[in-house]
C-alpha cells in the first residue's frame, strides 16, 4: 500500500450483515430449503423486481426485520405472479405463502443476528484507528437499520443510495461518503462484496478495495479477473485486521 489508511468504507448488504454473500443468493438458499424448484436465474430476476419495488416505498424509520419481512412479502407476490397465481405448481411451493414467507424471513435475520454479533468487535477495533463509513444501494432507511443492528455510533457517516439519489457504482456516492468524513480517496479503502457496485466503483473513484467473497464466490470469478489491481479476497471481516495491521 503505497499511503497509510486512515478511512475504511463497507457496504452493508453482504459484507457486514454476511461473509459476502449477497441478499438474493441467501434468500435463494433460503427458498431453496423450503422446497421452491426454481432456476437461479428465474429466481434472480423474481427477487430484483420484489427489490426494486421496495425502493423509496419504506418508512425512514424501518428496521432491518420491517425491511426483511416487507422484501419478502414483495417476493411471495412475486412468485405468485410469476406462477399463473397458483400457490402450489411446477416451481415447488410456487406462490405466495405467508407461512414460508414467515420462516424464509426469520432465518435470514437470525443468520444476519449473528453476523452483527461477530462483526461488531472487528468494527470496534477498526473504529478506534480509522474513520469508518457505510455506503449501500439501500431503500431510503439505512440509518434506521444500522441504528437497529447496534452499528451507528461505530460509522462517521452512513449514505443511502435512495437518500442521495446515486448508486453505486457512481463515484458520486463514494465520494459523498469521503465528503462527510473529510477522508481522501487515496487513504480509503472500500470493503464490498459485489465486483460490479464496489470493485468498479472503488476503481472509478480511485479507492483500494478488499473484496469480502464466499469460497464459492471467489471459484465463480475467472481466473485473472482481480489480479493486479493490489485487491484483497476476504473470507470473513476480521480478515482486514490481519491486513491492516
Amino acid at each position: 500500500m503505497n499511503r497509510p489508511i486512515e478511512t475504511l468504507l463497507f457496504d452493508f448488504g453482504g459484507t457486514l450483515d454476511a461473509d459476502g454473500v449477497a441478499w438474493k443468493d441467501r434468500f435463494y438458499a433460503l427458498y431453496r430449503a423450503e422446497g421452491l424448484e426454481m432456476t437461479t436465474d428465474v429466481f434472480q430476476s423474481s427477487f430484483f423486481a420484489a427489490d426494486d419495488a421496495l425502493v423509496g416505498c419504506l418508512e425512514p424509520t424501518a428496521d432491518l426485520p420491517g425491511t426483511v419481512h416487507a422484501l419478502v412479502a414483495n417476493l411471495e407476490a412475486e412468485l405468485t405472479r410469476r406462477n399463473g397465481g397458483a400457490h402450489n405448481g411446477d416451481i415447488g411451493n410456487g406462490g405466495g405463502n405467508a407461512d414460508r414467507g414467515l420462516r424464509v424471513a426469520t432465518r435470514f435475520l437470525s443468520d444476519a443476528s449473528a453476523a452483527f454479533a461477530r462483526n461488531r468487535p472487528v468494527l470496534e477495533r477498526l473504529a478506534a484507528r480509522y474513520r469508518l463509513g457505510i455506503v449501500s444501494n439501500f431503500y431510503g432507511n439505512l440509518e434506521a437499520v444500522c441504528r437497529g443492528a447496534g452499528l451507528t455510533s461505530l460509522f462517521g457517516a452512513v449514505v443511502d443510495s435512495h437518500c442521495v439519489g446515486v448508486e453505486k457504482p457512481d463515484p458520486a456516492i463514494f465520494h459523498a461518503a469521503l465528503q462527510s468524513l473529510r477522508a481522501k480517496p487515496e487513504t480509503t479503502v472500500l470493503v464490498g462484496d459485489s465486483l460490479h457496485r464496489d470493485r468498479e466503483g472503488a476503481r472509478r473513484t480511485g479507492l483500494r478495495f478488499f473484496w469480502m467473497a464466499s469460497e464459492h464466490a471467489r471459484r465463480a470469478v475467472p481466473a485473472g479477473l482481480t489480479d493486479g489491481a493490489g485487491e484483497y479476497a476476504l473470507a470473513e471481516l476480521r480478515d482486514v485486521m490481519k491486513i491492516l495491521t
